[in-house]
């Protein structure tokens, strides 16, 4: 006979599997936060880390657009959803129609801006086509819907802007030009929002983790073996994770953990910052 097991409202990325005793990846807590009446906007939110942040700022009580391409992945989490205290509204979109973003976040409280891309390259083999359609997606999307968001946030004297940048935020790699390019630069739209919109009680901060469990990794698995010439599991220990002292991957839901915090009336005083989750990479 199998128990049963009540949904944890503050706690969405649990509430269908209780934890394994048996798994050895963490299970993060949520942390008590209220955000009933507010509108929250996350994209990428069809899979990974913007599901995750869709599914606990909705547990939170937030209504919630998640802005994806893929129609199946917003379906599914639209279903997971449906039990939360907040809703879950799916919108497909192609985020690189650049007005269509900016119009989608008129009368966003909360911003999320998690979409990504990531190609693996030598800078001599790097198609600047797709150099420039990683810049678009990682950087020049988020301004726009920066843009698209701010004077709601303004008229109501309250926002909070997350940027999921990453530890290539903060560091180097190689064969990433595009990546770590454009993740800088988010980092530094990020604080310019932080000086522009403090006093319209609007704070911007990013999260920058390592590796997270993720499809976007994964993949880097096989363009990374081939690059390097190893097998594939060789590169998440041997490369991956070379310069991090805790050798696993993040959960999403840890990142979408540390997303809810920065939301919190406890972390109104934080902005221009960046919550490093890279566990211990930058400590070198």
């Amino acid at each position: 006979m199998t128990a049963s097991h009540s949904p944890n409202p503050l706690n969405p990325l649990n509430s269908w599997n209780p934890p394994d005793p048996s798994d050895p990846r963490p299970h993060p807590v949520a942390t008590a936060l209220d955000l009933r009446g507010r509108t929250a906007l996350v994209t990428g939110a069809a899979g990974g880390i913007g599901a995750a942040c869709a599914l606990r700022l909705a547990a939170a009580g937030a209504r919630v657009r998640a802005l994806d391409r893929d129609a199946s992945g917003l379906d599914a989490l639209c279903a997971r959803a449906a039990c939360l205290p907040g809703a879950v509204e799916s919108v497909l979109l192609d985020l690189t129609d650049l007005d269509a973003a900016e119009e989608a976040a008129a009368g966003t409280d909360i911003l999320v801006n998690n979409a990504g891309t990531q190609l693996v390259r030598p800078i001599q083999d790097f198609p600047p086509e797709k150099f420039r359609a990683v810049l678009t997606l990682l950087l020049e999307t988020p301004f726009r819907l920066l843009r698209g968001a701010l004077a709601h946030m303004y008229e109501r004297g309250w926002g909070r802007v997350v940027n999921i940048s990453s530890v290539h935020g903060l560091r180097g790699s190689a064969y990433k030009s595009a990546y770590v390019a454009a993740k800088h630069g988010l980092e530094g739209l990020s604080k310019v929002t932080a000086l522009e919109g403090a006093p319209h009680g609007v704070t911007s901060n990013c999260v920058s983790p390592g590796y997270v469990r993720t499809p976007l990794v994964e993949k880097q698995l096989a363009d990374q073996a081939a690059l390097h010439d190893i097998p594939a599991e060789s590169v998440l220990t041997g490369i991956l994770l070379a310069d991090s002292a805790l050798k696993r991957l993040i959960e999403p839901g840890e990142v979408a953990e540390a997303v809810a915090y920065l939301c919190g009336p406890h972390a109104s005083f934080i902005t221009g910052s960046t919550l490093t989750m890279d566990g211990g990479w930058t400590a070198h």
